[in-house]
C-alpha cells in the first residue's frame, strides 16, 4: 500500500466534545432546505425551516424530519396528525429566513394554498409531500417524525434548482464537471 497524503486534513476529536464544535462538523454535510408546515386543533398555521429531511421507505412510501424539542411549534407538530414537507428552491432562501426566525405569522407574506387536510402548502417550491404522521422518534435533543406520503407534487422545470444549506450558509446547485 503506497503512503498518498491526504487531499485534505481533518482532525479527530474526543469523544467529551464541544456541542457547538460539532455542530459545524456536521455542517459540512451539505443539505437541501424544506419547511415543514401544520396546523393545530384551534386551525393555526405553523412551519419550520429544516434541512433534517430524508426518505425512509419506498414501499410504504416514508419520510423523517426531525426538530429539537425547544422551539414554540413543538407541540403543535406533535400534536397534528399531518404535516407537509415543503422543498425549496434556490430563489427561496427568504421564505427559508421567514420560517427559521420566531415571528407570530410566519405565513403573512408567504404565498400558500391548503391540501385536502387543511395544512398549508407553499406555492412555487421544487416539491412538497403531504404526510400522515406514523409516529414519533425520541432522538436526544430532537424528535424525530416519521411521515406516510399520502400525495405529492414537483416541479418538471430543469431549470429551477434547489436551495442547500452548507457550513452555516445558503449556496446554489451548479452541475459537476466531469
Amino acid at each position: 500500500m503506497t503512503n498518498i497524503p491526504p487531499a485534505h486534513e481533518t482532525v479527530e476529536h474526543p469523544p467529551e466534545f464541544d456541542p457547538r464544535d460539532f455542530r459545524n462538523a456536521l455542517g459540512h454535510f451539505g443539505t437541501g432546505v424544506t419547511v415543514i408546515t401544520t396546523v393545530d386543533s384551534a386551525g393555526q398555521f405553523y412551519g419550520v425551516t429544516v434541512s433534517s429531511f430524508n426518505s425512509v421507505s419506498l414501499t410504504p412510501p416514508l419520510v423523517l424530519w426531525s426538530q429539537v424539542r425547544t422551539v414554540p411549534s413543538h407541540q403543535a407538530f406533535i400534536d397534528s396528525e399531518y404535516f407537509v414537507v415543503n422543498i425549496l428552491a434556490s430563489d427561496q432562501k427568504e421564505i427559508s429566513n421567514c420560517f427559521a426566525r420566531p415571528s407570530e405569522n410566519k405565513f403573512q407574506d408567504i404565498s400558500y394554498h391548503l391540501s385536502e387536510q387543511g395544512i398549508p402548502v407553499l406555492n412555487n417550491t421544487l416539491a412538497h409531500f403531504i404526510c400522515k404522521k406514523e409516529r414519533d422518534v425520541d432522538g436526544g435533543d430532537h424528535l424525530i417524525f416519521i411521515g406516510r406520503v399520502i400525495s405529492y407534487a414537483y416541479s418538471t422545470d430543469d431549470q429551477v434548482t434547489p436551495l442547500f444549506f452548507w457550513k452555516g450558509k445558503y449556496h446554489s446547485a451548479a452541475d459537476h464537471q466531469e
